[in-house]
């Protein structure tokens, strides 16, 4: 399954670095050496990958010019997903398997919405669940209390002020 995992936004150099921006998971094994992505309607491959500042910088086999690749930028970039072969810890989940998950708010049993976006903060993740209005559902302990892929529902205990 083909996955998008960012944008590439820029440039670095006149040498054909690119600048990627992406909030996607399990990027250091994402944008390895060898690995293969798609931008526009090519695919590349990566010979370099490192972070500077809030971006991830790609070099790309084959590309020592700007000029090479200046028409892929503002470009959604996709990898085939492989996710399946990473392993995870306890209270772990690909995004995959969370997004359309059911969320009940157990203090009144009642339904908020679906799972329909995770966003990587850094500190904890943050689920965002589409129902009479969007809310955003930091994945900690203190409110996660429950996700059950067998139902197709994750339950929470919201913090003070969390469903305001």
């Amino acid at each position: 399954m083909r996955i998008k995992i960012g944008k590439l936004v820029n440039f670095h150099g006149v040498r054909g670095e690119v600048k990627i921006l992406s909030d996607s998971d399990f990027l250091f094994e994402r944008f390895k050496a060898g690995n293969k992505v798609e931008i526009g309607s090519g695919e590349l491959t990566i010979e370099s990958y490192r972070t500077h500042k809030n971006f991830h910088m790609l070099k790309f086999e084959g590309v020592s010019n700007i000029n090479d690749i200046i028409h892929l930028k503002g470009k959604d970039v996709f990898i085939e997903d492989h996710a399946e072969e990473l392993a995870l810890d306890d209270n772990e989940y690909h995004v995959r398997d969370i997004v359309g998950l059911t969320v009940i708010n157990l203090d009144d049993n009642t339904e908020l919405g679906k799972i329909s976006d995770v966003m990587f903060t850094g500190a904890n993740d943050v689920w965002v669940i589409d129902g009479e209005r969007e809310y955003l559902i930091p994945y900690i302990e203190q409110v996660v209390k429950t996700v059950d892929f067998d139902r197709g529902i994750v339950e929470i205990t919201p913090l003070e002020g969390l469903l305001d």
